[in-house]
C-alpha cells in the first residue's frame, strides 16, 4: 500500500487571519466553500477549529463516495488538520502570509492507497480529481473573503 497525496494551493487577497477564520468556521464559513461533491454535511461537536467533529460524504467520482467523520486539530498557528475516523485520510489546510493583505492557502490530503492495479489507478487519477475539488473550494474561499 503506497501513500497517495493530493496538494492544491492558491493566493487569496485577504489577510491570513480572515482566511483562517473562514476555513476554521465549520458552522457558517466552511459550508459556503463546499462544492457539489459534498453532501450530508453536519457539525457534530464544536464548530470552530480545534475540537470540531464534522461529517460529510465526499463523492470524488460517480462511483466513489467516502463517508468522512473528521476530527479537527490546530497543531500549529495557521494550520487545520482534519483526520478521518473512517479511513487513513488526513487533510491539512495551511494559511501563511503572502505579502500585504494576501494569503497563501495550501491544502494537502494524504491517505494509504490500495495495492495492485486498483492502487495504480488510484495513485494516478485520485490526486488530480481531488485537486480539482479543492481548487474549486479555494476559488469559493477567495470569493467569500475577497468581498
Amino acid at each position: 500500500m503506497a501513500q497517495v497525496e493530493a496538494t492544491t494551493e492558491r493566493i487569496v487577497t485577504a489577510d491570513p487571519e480572515t482566511v483562517f477564520d473562514t476555513l476554521a468556521d465549520y458552522k457558517v464559513g466552511r459550508p459556503k466553500l463546499l462544492t457539489e461533491h459534498f453532501s450530508e454535511y453536519e457539525v457534530r461537536e464544536g464548530g470552530d477549529g480545534e475540537g470540531t467533529l464534522v461529517h460529510w460524504k465526499l463523492q470524488a467520482t460517480s462511483k466513489r463516495v467516502r463517508d468522512c467523520l473528521l476530527e479537527v486539530t490546530e497543531p500549529t498557528d495557521g494550520q487545520l488538520v482534519e483526520k478521518d475516523r473512517n479511513s487513513s485520510m488526513v487533510t491539512t489546510w495551511t494559511v501563511t502570509p503572502a505579502g500585504e493583505g494576501r494569503s497563501k492557502v495550501v491544502v494537502t490530503t494524504v491517505w494509504n492507497g490500495a495495492g495492485g492495479i486498483g492502487g495504480f489507478f488510484e495513485r494516478t487519477f485520485a490526486p488530480k480529481g481531488l485537486g480539482r475539488i479543492y481548487d474549486a473550494m479555494l476559488a469559493n474561499l477567495a470569493a467569500e473573503v475577497e468581498k
